[in-house]
């Protein structure tokens, strides 16, 4: 965890590597992930960089094997994992892993083509087959069938006696086209003949596969009788423009019968080839999946490495590469070990080098995480990635996130859900990490935050004695009940004196006796409030602590002066001395004080009192009580209110007066070079370079800055903290809110719903309609309080995460360090 106080640091390397040897090198920095690596050829087009024709290689080895891919999904055959993870192919590995895509390719590419010949062929002699079978609703045997087999290549002519016309040739053509298209195709045969064509149409049975579009189309066979040749080549036009296909067919039975036979022992041979052809590409696909995803790693691996070596520079002599790059501090020893082991690889006579060169560049911000931190740091990083080596929020809010969230969720009932959920997700999160649903692995890789949600919630819920909105008595109520039996059966409220009632304090928790008592929320209001409140000023003076951590680090000192010292006196004088004035009411005012003045009927209002410290006010007090707390309050809020308006002057000049000081002192040591003037970052009391840290929780402030604007800028933050002062304590009053509107959906679901069911009889389905009412009780209760209340309370959480907290001390202004990294790669998450 202490790695995640604040950044890593960053050192940016020169790396001088031997031409041999970088290929290898590469390999060996991308398996260790640890540089990130800057581009030194901007300059340069991507068409003209050295390695260039190797990416594209790797580029047209992608496309094969995406095409290979394609193949395997359209016939359901599937890619195993891959177990051991291969390492990238050797320079000379490459041409045979070409050389196998490529007969691999063609392979399936011929059969492919094959298998759309012969569908094709299959597909045609199955529709002749069908007009074949069909053409006998068409033809009688009284027809005139002298005619030579000749005349019917593609449509037999004959000449057929019509009674009262004269004897003349008449022709047919048979094929075979769509159901939905044949009432369209009738009507054009109608237009173009002006009625002289005979068509007669028969249904087929089942639909059947369009080769064209791969779907299932009702067909139906049809012929149409004609005269003429003029006449023939029209409809031979219409049927093309209307994709149907003709076919020829005899008009005698027997020249039928004979050419079905043929076209039957024609399909067998065709059926026979199309199921060997299929078996044959199956054995293909089936040993290319074997080998296919570890030849995808292997060609990702080698394209992201020649796409690397792409930033390098060649030098002059072009004896070694040179390459710059981000790497964290600790992990120097790793690349040096890394380009050792790249260098022997190849046996290169020349070790390659790492030099630590110095720099005024901002470095990447880089946190390490573990799975239980990459959720919470993911929280944060949401926000805005934090400005090199400040203090790091996500450290602390492993522990805020859920408190807060459970103060808004406190129930035990709806902690356990919770819980259980999270529990399922992390015992069995092998399995369940491989679940690609995107709303899913939302909730999955936050399962830990769940986790600890769900605890919180547990121990929330039983500070509050809530489950499900009912309370539990595990340690006896505090209260006891004095009144005669007759008093009690005579009045259905009585009041409970604390100074009679009380014995005593309920060990852990809240008493059960509240869950009947009347004025249970206005109890809950007010403590659930103060409670708010308490935590909100101890989670806002915590961020301001962690900004001294800031100027500290970065050795700010002025700021500690003029910024974290005012912002500190202006919350506690104000919101503090309001706490301070909570936890003395509770200890000073009780029920069996002997004093009038300090029993709870005399307790002052804090809200009232804090109005009137503001304003100096007054409120006359009832008789017999007092209207302050202690002797000397009113002296005491005057000299907080006074010191806490003397802060804001504090926080708006000191930083300005304090930034002119030292440009006076400094102005007759300003340099001049060449007649450009020489700009130095100051960032508190001594100049640091941006390698040493970006000033986070604080304001740079640039020495050429004209005062104007330092004044303004200035004041800006001023009016900011000022007014967010009061409106983020305020805000926490969410925890108030959420927190009772929480319990109250929960006591008025169980009291619409689940006490009908108990209020029925036996006689009359009791226990059946029951069972109905908890199935509707238990479905809102996961619905509406588990999931709605709990994104509810986790987007609140956030908000007080983001703005009230983390607006004290964190600037959120780095940039990500995103490594050259093969796991990153293989993720999906490297990014150019």
């Amino acid at each position: 965890m202490g790695d995640m106080f604040r950044s890593e640091s960053m050192a940016l390397c020169q790396m001088f590597i031997q031409p041999e040897a970088a290929y290898s090198s590469m390999a060996e920095l991308g398996e260790s992930g640890c540089v990130q690596f800057r581009d030194l050829n901007a300059q340069v087009s991507a068409f003209q960089r050295k390695f260039v024709t190797e990416v594209r290689r790797c580029d047209e080895l992608e496309r094969k094997i995406r095409y290979i891919e394609n193949e395997l999904r359209k016939d359901d055959i599937k890619i195993p994992e891959v177990l051991d993870e291969p390492r990238p192919p050797y320079p000379r590995e490459i041409i045979d892993l070409e050389a196998q895509l490529e007969a691999i390719e063609t392979e399936i590419r011929e059969l492919a083509a094959n298998k759309v010949n012969l569908n094709a062929n299959h597909q045609g002699m199955l529709e002749l087959r069908y007009v074949l079978e069909k053409a006998d609703n068409f033809f009688t045997d009284n027809e005139v069938i002298n005619l030579s087999s000749q005349r019917f290549s593609d449509a037999v002519e004959y000449a057929p006696p019509l009674p009262g016309q004269q004897r003349g040739q008449l022709g047919f053509v048979a094929g075979i086209i769509n159901l939905e298209r044949f009432f369209s195709f009738e009507r054009m045969l109608w237009r173009i003949s002006m009625g002289n064509v005979f068509l007669k149409r028969s249904d087929l049975s089942e639909p059947h596969l369009d080769a064209d579009t791969g779907k299932t189309v009702a067909q139906t066979v049809f012929i149409a009788f004609f005269q003429g040749d003029q006449l023939k080549q029209r409809i031979k036009k219409v049927c093309a423009g209307y994709h149907a296909a003709v076919y020829p067919c005899p008009s005698s039975y027997l020249e039928r019968q004979e050419m079905l036979k043929d076209v039957n022992m024609r399909l067998a041979d065709l059926t026979l080839v199309i199921n060997q052809t299929a078996d044959h590409r199956n054995r293909v696909l089936v040993s290319a999946a074997k080998i296919l995803p570890a030849w995808t790693i292997m060609v990702k691996k080698m394209k992201a490495i020649y796409h690397t070596l792409n930033l390098f520079n060649m030098d002059l002599s072009s004896k070694c590469l040179i390459g710059e790059g981000w790497v964290p501090s600790c992990d120097l020893p790793i690349v040096r070990d890394a380009l050792a082991r790249g260098s022997a690889k190849v046996d290169s006579t020349i070790t390659s080098f790492l030099n630590v060169i110095e720099t005024n560049e901002q470095p990447p911000t880089y946190n390490r995480t573990n799975k239980f931190t990459r959720g919470f740091q993911n929280l944060i990083d949401a926000y805005g990635l934090g400005s090199y080596r400040e203090v790091n929020p996500a450290l602390y809010t492993c522990i805020t996130f859920p408190f807060l969230f459970a103060v808004m969720f406190g129930d035990m009932g709806h902690g356990l859900i919770v819980l259980l959920v999270a529990l399922y997700m992390v015992l069995n999160e092998k399995k369940l990490s491989k679940n690609k649903g995107e709303i899913f692995n939302l909730f999955f890789s936050g399962r830990y935050i769940i986790l600890l949600m769900g605890l919180f919630s547990l121990y929330t819920g039983f500070i509050y004695n809530d489950v499900f909105s009912k309370s539990m008595n595990i340690f006896g109520s505090a209260w006891h009940v004095d009144y005669n039996t007759s008093t009690v059966w005579n009045n259905s409220l009585l009041t409970l004196n604390p100074f009679y009632h009380l014995d005593g304090v309920y060990p852990y928790g809240m008493d059960p006796v509240w869950a009947m008592a009347e004025n249970k929320i206005i109890f809950l209001n007010t403590y659930k409030m103060k409670l708010s409140i308490i935590f909100g000023l101890t989670h806002m003076v915590f961020g301001v602590f962690m900004s001294l951590i800031n100027f500290v680090h970065f050795k700010k000192y002025s700021h500690i002066l003029f910024e974290f010292l005012p912002q500190l006196l202006f919350l506690l004088l104000l919101f503090g001395y309001l706490v301070f004035m909570m936890f003395y009411k509770w200890v000073a005012y009780s029920g069996k004080a002997t004093e009038q003045a300090l029993t709870p009927g005399c307790a002052p209002s804090i809200l009232i009192l804090f109005i009137n410290m503001m304003l100096f006010g007054y409120t006359e007090p009832k008789d017999g009580c007092k209207e302050y707390m202690y002797a000397g309050q009113e002296i005491i809020q005057i000299v907080l209110v006074v010191i806490a308006v003397l802060c804001i002057p504090w926080m708006l000049l000191g930083t300005p007066l304090h930034e002119k000081f030292k440009r006076v002192r400094r102005a007759p040591r300003t340099a001049y070079t060449n007649g450009d003037v020489h700009i130095s970052t100051v960032s508190g009391d001594t100049q640091q370079p941006l390698a040493n840290g970006h000033a986070g929780g604080g304001h740079s402030i640039d020495a050429e800055e004209p005062m104007s604007e330092v004044y303004i800028k200035q004041a800006i933050h001023t009016i900011e903290y000022v007014l967010s002062t009061i409106s983020h304590t305020a805000s926490y009053l969410r925890l108030w809110a959420l927190s009772l509107a929480h319990a109250q959906l929960s006591e008025v679901l169980w009291m619409m719903v689940m006490q009908k069911g108990f209020m029925l009889p036996l006689i009359f389905g009791g226990p059946i309609f029951l069972y109905i009412v908890f199935a509707a009780w238990a479905f809102f209760t996961v619905a509406i309080l588990v999931i709605i209340e709990g994104l509810s309370a986790f987007l609140h959480t956030l908000r007080l995460h983001w703005v009230e907290f983390m607006s004290k001390f964190y600037e959120g202004l780095g940039y990500a360090f995103q490594p050259f990294s093969f796991n990153a790669i293989l993720e999906n998450t490297y990014e150019d």
